[in-house]
C-alpha cells in the first residue's frame, strides 16, 4: 500500500504525505472553492479564511486580517503533482 512505502521516511513520514485513511477523510468534507480563501498572516504566513460577504469590490472574511488568496480543497493538501491544483500562490 501507499502508507507502507512511507515507512523507510520514519518519523519525517507524516509531514510527506497523508495516510490513505486521511485522504480519503478529505475528500469527503465539504469544501466551498467559492469561500474558501487563506489570507496572509504576519507571524504564521497563511491562516485560512471564510468569505463572509462581497459588496462594492469589498470583501468580508472570517479570520485574521490581511491580503485574500484562494484556497485549493483539503484533497490537494500534501499533494506530490502540484499540476493537479487548481490555485497555485
Amino acid at each position: 500500500s501507499a502508507d507502507s512505502e512511507m515507512a523507510v521516511f520514519g518519523e519525517a513520514a507524516p509531514y510527506l504525505r497523508k495516510s490513505e485513511k486521511e485522504r480519503i477523510a478529505d475528500q469527503n468534507k465539504p469544501f466551498d472553492a467559492k469561500t474558501s480563501v487563506f489570507v496572509v498572516h504576519p507571524k504564521e504566513s497563511f491562516v485560512k479564511g471564510t468569505i463572509q460577504s462581497r459588496e462594492s469590490g469589498k470583501v468580508t472574511v472570517k479570520s485574521e486580517a490581511g491580503e485574500i488568496f484562494s484556497m485549493n480543497p483539503p484533497k490537494y493538501d500534501k499533494i506530490e503533482d502540484m499540476a493537479m491544483m487548481t490555485h497555485l500562490h
